[in-house]
């Protein structure tokens, strides 16, 4: 097992991670970042970006995230493949163990390691994730605008994503699994008061149709065991994210989904040395731009506890 010691580990990549590794990497902080399951984070699932300013025309998600690796790489980042298992943030320096191939200690730790999208688990589904699937209304409703979609959830969230749409699409149609929303009063308010969205209660999704796009949503009642198809080109899963934190359970102040709490106005952690940037630190916005802010703003926040503890 190789052992090494470093100024700055960023674990996870991604907007958030590789924006870290940039400008860590320009300051000289000489940082080692290991990219995780999912090199490139959400994005590299992701088809036209067309929301990241920089892009006039747009850019493919993967193409993006391998042009942020490669500036990340110019300045000196030393991107390594691997998944961080666990963590002694307490410790001096604190110290990450990186399956069985590598135990890094580092002065201070970036914490990118994003959160993933909850998904029904259904076959055509997984098919169809760049086709018309999609877990995010904000960066992908523009290209279903006066079409007819199908937003899955019962939250605040899928109220939110299906009013969202509403703006956008013809029509859209929520499904919703148990016979009553779990969203605030006022947001269900809000979402029946919407006259083109239609709910439907006691309803889940059997299949989602078509080869290459969608081009339907096969449900069931489960409560008549009723079933039927709902035409449509966009299908908008809403039934949650999953922060990707489990290894830093009790020792980094989190909510009770698992979200990374940090001081307002920083990336700052409860751990002094330790940064939360992107995903796994938000719950509201889960942008790309978003998510590249909150990395720069973790290395800016890493290079000051390095120079206030005179560490070069």
């Amino acid at each position: 097992m190789i052992k090494e010691h470093v100024k700055c580990l960023i674990i996870g990549s991604g907007p958030a991670g590789y924006t870290a590794a940039i400008y860590a990497a320009r300051a000289e902080m000489k940082p080692v970042m290991y990219a995780g399951l999912q090199p490139g984070g959400q994005l590299t699932e992701t088809t036209e970006v067309e929301n990241f300013p920089g892009y006039p025309e747009g850019i493919q998600g993967p193409e993006m995230m391998m042009e942020f690796r490669a500036q990340a790489e110019r300045f000196g980042t030393d991107i390594r493949d691997g998944l961080a298992t666990e963590a002694f943030l307490n410790e001096t320096p604190k110290r990450i163990l990186i399956e069985d191939k590598a135990e890094i200690t580092a002065d201070t730790v970036i914490i990118s390691t994003g959160a993933s999208a909850k998904w029904l688990g259904l076959e055509s589904e997984e098919r169809l994730k760049s086709g018309g699937v999609s877990a995010c209304a904000v960066c992908d409703g523009f290209f279903y605008r006066n079409q007819d979609v199908v937003v899955v959830g019962a939250g605040d969230s899928a109220c939110e994503e299906a009013m969202y749409l509403a703006k956008l699409c013809k029509n859209v149609t929520m499904l919703v699994r148990k016979e009553e929303f779990r969203a605030s009063k006022i947001m269900v308010q809000r979402t029946i008061d919407t006259e083109n969205i239609t709910v439907m209660f006691n309803t889940e999704t059997v299949e989602v149709l078509g080869d290459q796009v969608v081009e339907g949503i096969k449900y069931k009642n489960n409560k008549t065991n009723e079933e039927g198809v709902i035409s449509a080109t966009g299908f908008f899963l809403a039934i949650g994210h999953k922060p990707n934190t489990d290894i830093f359970k009790g020792q980094l102040d989190m909510d009770n989904i698992g979200y990374l709490n940090v001081t307002p106005g920083t990336t700052k952690t409860n751990i002094p040395g330790v940064y939360a940037a992107g995903d796994c630190a938000d719950k509201n916005y889960r942008q790309a731009v978003t998510a590249a802010g909150t990395g720069c703003m973790s290395a800016l926040d890493a290079e000051r506890f390095l120079a206030d503890n005179g560490i070069h």
